[in-house]
């Protein structure tokens, strides 16, 4: 059972592609009844939808908030489903998770591994998105949960567990860093430093530490991208200072080593995971959010 109007349905997908024929073929219903259906929803609604363009159809600022309204409908509509199929016990459902890139790799997978085997019912949908646009998602319903460093304060956005992130210097297992248990800055100055750039959320702590230290580095190469920092520590291009959460995967199977950086001023950071407090959550959602809350924080 269609859960919008014909107008409605027609609207979404040619908002979609911008273009009417495209519109077409992806329902395969007669263009002409797709134009139709949208000059009689702006004759309704006394506005244009939708700037004629040569190039295609671009939305107007009233097309936008029925899009963007339309789209609301759509997530609360799947969530009413997952919640009556929780009432029939059926234990089905979709969940979408916003996370850092770093996680891409190592316990996130396995724990979807796992759900999948004890609970073949649910399906997971993982987002990587930049640190600063996880919170984002969260509040505005485009994905169930997040993981992310560094929450802010946000109204809707609260933080279901989390655990602190080291900073550290990240090596080859033969170099001489390696060896040690913790190394301050002024133990890297010799050596040549991979550095991270903005928008990587470590950057911040490390130019604090960097300005109050007082130290000249001599940097080699930088990037705002952990696995490009990681190739160029890989390649033996310099020193690279990353978190304990860029390269777990690496120090687990012996290609990288994570040496902490040891200075009380320099803050650790903080993995959370963060979910919307205003939206009710599916079965589906809150047995995945239980999952990563036992096994990415209780047993670390």
């Amino acid at each position: 059972m269609p859960v919008f109007s014909r107008f409605m349905r027609y609207f979404m997908v040619v908002a979609r592609f911008g273009s009417i024929r495209r519109a077409s073929e992806e329902l395969r219903i007669a263009a002409s009844a797709i134009d139709r259906q949208i000059l009689q929803g702006e004759a309704a609604l006394g506005v244009p939808l939708f700037e004629r363009l040569p190039t295609g159809l671009r939305l107007t600022p009233a097309g936008e908030c029925l899009l963007a309204e339309g789209q609301d409908w759509q997530r609360d509509m799947q969530r009413v489903q997952q919640q009556i199929a929780d009432l029939r016990g059926l234990r089905r459902g979709h969940v979408t998770i916003g996370l850092i890139a770093a996680l891409a790799s190592g316990p996130v997978p396995r724990l979807v591994h796992t759900l999948r085997q004890n609970h073949p019912g649910i399906t997971l949908r993982a987002n990587i998105l930049d640190n600063q646009d996880v919170a984002a998602a969260v509040t505005q319903g485009e994905v169930d949960h997040g993981l992310m460093l560094d929450p802010p304060l946000m109204r809707d956005l609260v933080v279901v567990s989390s655990s602190s992130v080291s900073l550290g210097f990240v090596t080859l297992p033969a170099h001489p860093i390696a060896a040690l248990r913790t190394a301050r800055i002024s133990q890297c100055a010799e050596y040549a430093l991979v550095m991270p750039e903005p928008p990587l959320a470590l950057r911040h702590e490390l130019d604090g530490l960097l300005a109050a230290g007082d130290m000249p580095v001599k940097v080699a190469a930088s990037a705002d991208n952990v696995q490009m920092i990681k190739s160029l520590v890989t390649e033996g291009v310099g020193v690279g200072i990353l978190s304990s959460l860029d390269v777990m995967e690496e120090v687990r199977v012996g290609t990288l080593c994570f040496t902490p950086i040891a200075d009380r001023r320099l803050s650790p950071l903080t993995l959370a995971l963060v979910t919307n407090r205003t939206r009710p959550s599916s079965f589906a959602g809150r047995l995945v959010m239980g999952e990563m809350a036992r096994h990415l924080f209780e047993t670390a």
